[in-house]
């Protein structure tokens, strides 16, 4: 029999059995045709190679995440994955929904059909995510149905607001789910819902929406599963008690890794999914079964039922593993032909200015001036009870706490207190909308931090111990049509262009997570600690994430699900 490949002596993974089966693996057109005993008797090979004993499974699939959160643009992101063993990907791309709205969707679609990975995309389903935010683009009903035509797209993008979902039957966002149930049954749609249980969660799955990744406890976890919730596991959730949870019981079918947001310089020196499944290996998880939580599962919950596994007729995506272990690979298969090998050179092709023209000019606002981080207080009092934002280390979650500020001269005297300012502008051109607030906990100690990288609406957001540094750090973002810039006595410590749409750098993988690490001990050493101060600070504005966000158009109570006053 005629093929293309013979593998010979290879230990193949057996995605039944979870097991690992020594044999020779054939591949015709792109596909496996055999895995077995059979080897150069049987098939007459266009090239025979061999495995040298070493361990094959599938090419690792990633079913949530976005790649807006790398800050980069799909090809750079797709020779990220494939050194990683990553050869498919369902993303999210609602960050750019947000700024461009469908236009922004189809560039992104545009710009991964010549990536070597597979990028698969579900449709935003929550842009804005909430009605307490103003984008520079939304996604309704029509928007779906101009979509979904898109041979790429193949589920429902996360469904974040999800208080309303069960409190409004009405809202858009049941609208879209119930539309896309009706229209569209063969999606599935993908669900964001932290902390609910109990009937606001059998509510939030009657509705439709049957996973989710947010933020796990083994009590959340065992609940959602036993409701019928398909759980995607994000690193912040694998904790050694939810781990241990998952090794002791058997939950295999119920759940897979996921990466959600990867930093760029995590990206670079951590790697991505293949990251995820070492970590729970380390933790204690068999090899066989954090392979299928990477590969089987992930392909099942998105209905790929053509990858995932090793087996017949099954595109021939795949990783060869030096040792199971250290998760050391060694080469990666897209397709039947190789991709990547460690022993060889593996350079990233050169791409600049490949969005259109409009892409790099979306900050349609003026300079910001020191009067816009003045806060008028509302009574003559010395002092008034005001919320603060709190964040804390090893959570995007913020708490609320109340607190007397000085009143002086008629102005919150913020720049004295132990609180930073908060203030998000709008940079549309839309309708010029400001909010402040106040901040403190685990946020900087001095300078000042800007970045229109801000979940999910990429407004202008700025925090800043006084008046002066925060001025240079939103202006130097305005005027370089987007990015994230940390200062401190008048001075930029670090700035990270990022002119696709405010959220993208065009800049080499290896390039953009430089100036990510620098940015990153910058904030650090303006006294910010946190496990990952980028996303911390870019959640801010992010008003479905507990509990007390800000948007241009105020404080948002996210439990609540309202705008709340900054004073108490």
């Amino acid at each position: 029999m005629q093929v293309d490949l013979l593998i010979k002596d290879v230990r193949v993974y057996n995605h039944v059995q979870k097991r690992f089966e020594s044999g020779n693996v054939a591949i015709l057109d792109g596909k496996f045709l055999y895995s077995g005993e059979k080897g150069t008797e049987s098939f007459q090979a266009k090239e025979v190679m061999d495995g040298k004993e070493r361990f094959m499974i599938p090419g690792l699939i990633d079913i949530h995440l976005h790649i807006e959160s790398t800050m980069v643009t799909p090809p750079t992101f797709s020779y990220g994955l494939i050194q990683n063993g990553v050869t498919t990907i369902v993303a999210d791309p609602h960050e750019m929904a947000n700024v461009f709205g469908v236009r922004g969707i189809q560039e992104m679609i545009r710009m991964g059909d010549a990536c070597v990975a597979d990028i698969y995309y579900g449709i935003p389903s929550s842009v804005p995510a909430t009605a307490f935010e103003t984008t520079g683009g939304a996604i309704d009903i029509a928007e779906i149905d101009e979509l979904v035509k898109e041979e790429r797209v193949i589920c429902l993008g996360e469904v974040m607001d999800y208080m309303k979902v069960i409190t409004e039957p009405d809202s858009k966002t049941n609208r879209i789910v119930r539309h896309v149930r009706e229209r569209y049954p063969h999606l599935p749609i993908e669900g964001h819902c932290p902390k609910l249980m109990g009937t606001e969660l059998s509510s939030f799955i009657f509705a439709g929406i049957d996973s989710d990744h947010t933020q796990q406890t083994i009590a959340g976890m065992e609940e959602r599963m036993r409701m019928g919730m398909f759980i995607e596991l994000q690193e912040k959730s694998m904790t050694p008690e939810i781990i241990q949870y998952l090794i002791q019981n058997d939950r295999s079918e119920h759940f897979c890794f996921v990466t959600d947001d990867v930093m760029p310089d995590t990206f670079v020196e951590k790697g991505h999914l293949n990251h995820l499944i070492k970590k729970a290996i380390s933790a204690g998880m068999k090899p066989e079964d954090a392979i299928y939580a990477g590969t089987m599962t992930p392909a099942k919950r998105m209905r790929m039922y053509d990858r995932g596994v090793i087996a017949p007729n099954k595109i021939a995506d795949f990783i060869l593993l030096g040792d199971l272990e250290s998760f050391d690979i060694q080469a990666v298969y897209k397709d039947g032909q190789k991709v990547y090998d460690h022993t060889e050179s593996y350079e990233q092709p050169a791409s600049t200015h490949s969005f259109p023209q409009d892409f790099y000019q979306s900050i349609k606002r003026g300079n910001v001036e020191e009067n816009d981080f003045v806060i008028e207080a509302p009574t003559q009092t010395r002092e008034v009870s005001c919320r603060v934002m709190m964040v804390a280390d090893g959570t995007t979650f913020t708490k609320e706490l109340i607190d007397q500020v000085d009143v002086r001269e008629g102005q919150l005297a913020w720049e004295a207190s132990k609180y930073c300012v908060i203030g998000v502008f709008e940079r549309y051109g839309i309708n010029g909308n400001k909010a402040l607030g106040l901040i403190g906990g685990d946020t900087i100690k001095r300078g000042a931090i800007a970045s229109t990288y801000s979940h999910d609406n990429h407004n202008l957001l700025v925090v800043g111990k006084n008046k002066q540094d925060a001025l240079l750090a939103a202006n130097t973002i305005i005027e370089n049509q987007g990015g994230f810039c940390a200062v401190e006595d008048g001075k930029v410590l670090s700035f990270v262009k990022l002119p696709v749409g405010g959220i993208l750098s065009e800049e080499p993988l290896e390039e953009i997570a430089r100036q990510m690490k620098e940015l990153r001990q910058a904030m650090k050493n303006l006294g910010y600690k946190h496990y990952n101060p980028i996303m911390s600070f870019s959640t801010h504005s992010l008003p479905v994430s507990p509990d007390l966000k800000i948007t241009d158009l105020g404080l948002v109570d996210v439990n609540k699900g309202e705008v709340v006053s900054l004073f108490v």
